[in-house]
């Protein structure tokens, strides 16, 4: 699946309208998530088509006044079979949901009246699926920012090649992330060898130069010209050409920029 992130989210939005339920205790637990009443919502040709279909065995049609459709107290979450939940949480996210995936960050909101929300709120978190929710004018608003939590949820209530088409570009810039963060701390790391050698010639140059360096320990002198011989090489790796410890390198070159800066 190719394309932008909005196109992903609305493909996941097609998949999930797509789904036609076979039982008919889901169909209805659908249908009854589906309650709208934001003006305009069934302007929407995806959640038209689904309405027409999950009424299609009922009397009525869907309209802006959302008839036959339900507010939350209408569906018994509690006494709901697992099936009948996810499919009402279905219509729930279809019909009052939005998902962003704006710069590698995953935001789902779901809107509902002020009443809904914290009842709604609890529910989700009884499914192992913990929001945030708040009242924000005048209407609840149901939180989740979890990647985790998000793609659970996704992933409960139906989507299939969608969600793992989102999983792998998640994935894929977690690596992409992952792998910069290497690459600046080399970067940074080679950085700071160079200008560590740099500053070591110049103190190793100065000691010769007044015939200091001659007067130092054989380490100090060994150290110093493996210096001079490998300008990049790392402590480490003077440490294993002079067979000695890696501390014992590191002492000498202090002991070289003291001499040398003091």
């Amino acid at each position: 699946m190719a394309g932008t992130e909005h196109d992903l989210v609305l493909a996941l939005r097609a998949e999930l309208a797509g789904i036609d339920p076979a039982r008919d205790c889901d169909r209805e637990a659908e249908r009854l998530g589906l309650e709208v009443d934001l003006p305009g919502r069934w302007r929407d040709a995806t959640l038209a088509r689904l309405a027409v279909r999950l009424v299609r065995r009922d009397a009525g049609e869907p309209g802006e006044s959302g008839v036959p459709f339900a507010s939350a107290a209408a569906f018994d979450w509690p006494n709901r079979a697992e099936h009948c939940r996810m499919a009402w949480l279905r219509g729930r996210f279809l019909s009052r949901g939005s998902l962003s995936l704006t710069n590698g960050r995953t935001h789902l909101e779901l809107v509902v009246s002020p009443e809904e929300a914290p009842l709604l709120a609890g529910w989700l978190e009884d499914a192992d699926m913990p929001p945030s929710w708040r009242v924000r004018r005048g209407r609840g608003v149901i939180t989740l920012k979890s990647a985790e939590t998000v793609q659970l949820l996704l992933r409960r209530i139906g989507a299939g090649a969608s969600l793992l088409e989102l999983e792998t570009r998640q994935v894929a810039r977690t690596l992409r992330g992952e792998l910069n963060r290497v690459i600046n701390a080399e970067s940074a790391n080679l950085a700071r060898t160079v200008r560590a050698a740099g500053r070591q010639l110049e103190a190793i140059a100065a000691l010769t130069a007044d015939g200091r360096l001659i007067e130092q320990p054989p380490t100090v002198r060994a150290v110093a010209a493996a210096r001079r011989e490998t300008p990049e090489a790392t402590l480490e790796e003077l440490a294993e050409r002079l067979a000695i410890h890696r501390s014992a390198v590191q002492r000498a070159l202090h002991r070289i920029e003291r001499l040398a800066f003091a």
